[in-house]
């Protein structure tokens, strides 16, 4: 598919953007564990926090072809900011499906400028990826809910304005849009994570947190099952092109390390066997990337295949972030190993794609599912 001229102008703007601004911060941002609040300052003016929705909440409208190379090509440079951009499209998206008028108009304007930061909280202690066994509480009490109960691995959670809770009221689940300056609260940041460092991870614990009626984000019972799963299927698509802004970066430090590192009287792309090497990595970026176009082409016609050709999108190419990483480190030997390479960064970050937002296992499951009832293979 041939991206349109809007397409390739965003595509541009994205890649100076990504090289001008983040790839400078991005070794910073990992071995400091810390996003700088400048840092978060300079995405919010470039708009990145609300390129996905609607002009008339203040968002920049754009398609999910024109979204997804943003994404790859921040996730190039830094897939701890790429992160930032996911967790906030997830709960933006969600509230923009199912909020009322009141609640969009309320929200979604702060939220597409950056002024607040949102942060997604389905994950607890005991649960993992078991999100219908909900043991965080909501009881209600006159016209507002009463939230008990701890949510980890919150991503951005530890600077988040506000957040996006999942709760059990009364055997149902319901979605909760949570001020985090409110009494009850308590923000338990995370810290020495293997990959996407700097992501501001944090646990939230909610005493008896009171919430008004009318910050519940759709009916009762649809919070799983629908606000969650909207909020995931975003936060698939974005990690899948993520993942292919790491196949890209790894490829490109493989060409050019393989260009200049010299072997005797050879450079070490002159050996067939680096070049086989580098052969796989184009293969698997360009796999990875036709998938993400499929289904940022199916999202964009509401094809009803979409959330399963997402699911097969971050299946794939997270997968095949983890192979070429794991090659790119091996392709530059000790150096490899090394801080001074920032290969094996890609290996750390690639690492966490495939396990956030749907394991590889539950991918596959799902997948296998899907092959079984859809004549995919003849499409």
């Amino acid at each position: 598919m041939r991206l349109s001229e809007l397409q390739q102008e965003r595509l541009r703007r994205a890649r100076s953007f990504a090289d001008g601004e983040l790839a400078p911060n991005a070794t910073l941002v990992d071995q400091s564990d810390t996003t700088p609040a400048a840092l978060l300052e300079t995405v919010r003016r470039e708009g990145l926090l609300g390129r996905a929705l609607p002009a008339e909440w203040g968002g920049g409208g754009y398609d999910p072809v024109s979204h997804g190379v943003e994404l790859a090509e921040v996730g190039r440079v830094s897939s701890t900011l790429r992160s930032l951009l996911t967790v906030h499209d997830m709960s933006t998206q969600a509230v923009l499906r199912f909020g009322t008028q009141a609640q969009k108009a309320e929200l979604l304007p702060h939220l597409c400028s950056g002024e607040k930061l949102i942060a997604f909280a389905l994950t607890e202690p005991e649960s993992s990826s078991a999100t219908q066994v909900l043991q965080t509480r909501a009881a209600r009490e006159g016209r507002d809910l009463i939230l008990t109960g701890v949510k980890t691995w919150v991503t951005f959670g530890a600077v988040a304005d506000c957040f996006l809770v999942f709760a059990d009221c009364e055997g149902r689940s319901v979605a909760l849009v949570v001020e985090r300056n409110t009494p009850g609260i308590e923000v338990l940041p995370i810290h020495d994570v293997l990959g996407t460092r700097g992501s501001m991870l944090a646990s939230i614990r909610f005493h008896g947190v009171k919430v008004p009626k009318d910050r519940q984000i759709g009916a009762d019972g649809a919070g799983i099952n629908f606000v969650a799963s909207v909020a995931l299927d975003q936060g698939r698509f974005s990690v899948a092109w993520g993942s292919v802004g790491i196949l890209a970066a790894c490829l490109h430090a493989c060409v050019s390390y393989a260009k200049l590192r010299a072997q005797g009287d050879a450079k070490l792309g002159d050996h067939q066997l680096v070049k086989r090497q580098l052969a796989d990595m184009l293969v698997e970026h360009s796999a990875a990337r036709a998938l993400c176009m499929r289904a940022a082409c199916l999202r964009a016609e509401r094809d009803p295949r979409s959330p399963m050709e997402t699911s097969l999108a971050k299946y794939h190419a997270s997968a095949s972030a983890m192979r070429v990483a794991a090659a790119a480190v091996h392709l530059h030997g000790a150096n490899g190993c090394s801080s001074d390479y920032p290969v094996s960064r890609y290996l750390r970050d690639a690492t966490i794609m495939g396990i956030v937002e749907g394991t590889h296992e539950m991918h596959q499951l799902a997948l296998g599912s899907y092959a079984l009832r859809e004549p995919y293979f003849l499409d």
